[in-house]
């Protein structure tokens, strides 16, 4: 926390330095004092050497370290330019996080993960492509803000499914435990724990979570679905 305090308050004074001398306040202006702080200043960066790396979905690593993923990294430019009052979002773009920032009706899309790199149309077209393939197209609802505890909520999704991929079923549940806190209305995490809990052993556990996830969730496809694994769960012995 004070780390994020601190990062927040170089680039509120990295602004005010340049207004004083003379630059005009614009978007680009921030983006920059943000990119100055954050990768020049406190060594940024994306790691694109470990990209699966565990630590990079962590964010205690993530400062400790300098370097973790495009989200993590988003929400350091996220929360130091908000400490400032500025206007920044999350976007919704699909497979990598990027970020917008306004001012007075100028518009600029970044790439946290890119040292703050800008995106323009084809930029993105090209990320899109590389992500989705050829075929894909960029869509309006790419640009659709992200709310704040979506983007928390994708944080601790990296962590899970890492965590998932390296078979520590125990800790991905701990985490899946923290999507709730975040988001209680948030029903399909109740599947996601009933699943962990089963690969434990943990059989009552698992088939009450997957039993409240029925319970919850609205679509009848999703229900049948569950109702399935609670039966093969059923017959896990005791």
């Amino acid at each position: 926390r004070h780390h994020l305090r601190k990062l927040g308050d170089l680039v509120a004074e990295d602004h005010a330095q340049r207004l004083r001398s003379g630059e005009k306040d614009s978007a680009a202006l921030r983006l920059s004092c943000l990119r100055r702080v954050i990768h020049e200043q406190q060594g940024y960066t994306g790691d694109s050497e470990q990209y699966d790396d565990l630590q990079n979905a962590n964010m205690i690593r993530v400062i400790e370290r300098r370097r973790g993923l495009p989200v993590a990294l988003g929400i350091l430019y996220i929360v130091a330019a908000r400490r400032c009052g500025w206007q920044v979002e999350g976007l919704s773009f699909p497979g990598h996080f990027l970020l917008r920032i306004e001012m007075d009706g100028e518009r600029l899309i970044i790439d946290p993960f890119r040292a703050g790199a800008e995106m323009d149309a084809a930029a993105l077209r090209g990320l899109l492509k590389s992500i989705a393939g050829e075929k894909a197209e960029l869509s309006h609802q790419f640009y659709a803000p992200v709310p704040t505890r979506d983007i928390l909520i994708r944080l601790q999704n990296n962590l899970k499914k890492r965590l998932i991929e390296q078979e520590e079923y125990a800790q991905a549940v701990i985490v899946v435990e923290a999507m709730e806190a975040l988001a209680p209305a948030e029903y399909r995490a109740l599947f996601d724990k009933g699943v962990l809990y089963a690969k434990l052993g943990q059989k009552g556990q698992a088939m009450k979570a997957i039993q409240d996830y029925i319970g919850r969730t609205p679509d009848a496809r999703d229900r049948q679905q569950a109702q399935g694994i609670l039966q093969q769960i059923s017959l896990l012995p005791d």
